[in-house]
């Protein structure tokens, strides 16, 4: 019996107890949330995000996959609403378009910018796109016209830029099929404009060129702990993207060819060079592009080169 006259068995306080700590545990234990994009940047985010050095599991099946580090906590959500649940404190930093950032008005940190595409390495543009028949020929021809854009805000503040009163209709998908039946233009987004062409639509103009970048709450930003966190994240997730179409080369080489060899080898510095243990030999290393190495390795070879070695690379940290 307690002091109330309850009867009690006598585990009952160690489960108590037990629930206690896991609660404290769970308030303090040091998360970090990070918003990563779902569509057609997923997967080449998470690439990155394995050539960085995570593992990401269940990401095709869930909004909330699991990742190999205890203090992160990912969530899947599409682009054009990263910028604003980190600006609102749902999240504390995420990757996404600097374009839906400017949409959204959002007030975040940005950590870094990201230099990847679904495609390319090139940034994603904002285009006024017209019929190749249309009259349209700058934006001043859309003066009373219509114009259909999914990021509204984008194009309601290019026109006020640009001195013309146009009606701005929102679009969920599918833009290209609106003109000229439905709307006079619209506004779109395209990497390599290869969809534009196949439908018949042309470029008058660009609003704006685009890249993901990975960006912070501010108050994330501030928190000492955090900060450390996502900094060092950056830094992987920038070695990844520099590592990218880069190689490194490891080759053998007469020394008597070794100032041939420094004249033609390209890399982000001079190459490491060492003295094998058999007289006369040097072993040399490069990193490289690796659009480089096809060119490089027969000249190597004719310079009487052993051993070649070419290997991918996940990171390169300048």
């Amino acid at each position: 019996m307690d002091s109330k006259g309850f009867s009690k068995k006598p585990h009952d306080n160690d489960e108590f107890e037990a629930i206690i700590r896991a609660n404290m545990a769970e308030e303090t234990q040091k998360i970090l949330k990070i918003g990563l994009p779902k569509g057609s940047l997923s997967e080449p985010t998470l690439d990155l995000f394995e050539k960085a050095g995570y593992n990401i599991h269940g990401a095709s099946r869930s909004y909330r996959p699991s990742i190999d580090d205890p203090e992160i906590q990912l969530r899947l959500i599409r682009a054009q609403e990263i910028g604003r649940y980190v600006d609102h404190g749902f999240l504390d930093c995420g990757i996404t378009g600097m374009d839906w950032i400017a949409e959204n008005g959002a007030d975040v940190h940005v950590v870094c910018d990201l230099k990847y595409s679904k495609v390319t390495s090139n940034p994603t543009r904002w285009v006024l796109v017209v019929p190749n028949d249309s009259d349209v020929q700058s934006v001043q021809d859309l003066e009373g016209k219509t114009i259909a854009a999914e990021a509204v805000g984008i194009v309601e503040r290019y026109l006020e830029e640009n001195g013309v009163k146009a009606e701005v209709e929102f679009s969920w998908g599918a833009t290209e099929v609106k003109v000229p039946e439905l709307v006079d233009a619209i506004v779109d987004i395209t990497e390599t404009g290869s969809s534009l062409r196949a439908n018949n639509l042309r470029i008058v103009d660009v609003l704006m060129e685009s890249y993901p970048q990975f960006v912070a709450k501010k108050e994330s930003w501030d928190d000492p702990w955090k900060r450390e966190k996502i900094e060092r994240l950056g830094v992987l997730l920038q070695g990844a993207l520099n590592a990218r179409d880069m190689v490194g080369l490891k080759f053998n080489l007469p020394e008597s060819q070794l100032d041939k060899a420094l004249d033609c080898l390209p890399s982000l510095r001079k190459p490491t060079v060492s003295q094998l243990t058999q007289e006369g030999w040097l072993a040399l290393e490069i990193v490289t592009h690796e659009r480089n190495a096809r060119d490089l390795i027969p000249q190597l070879k004719e310079m009487g080169a052993e051993g070649i070695i070419e290997y991918p690379l996940n990171k390169v940290i300048d």
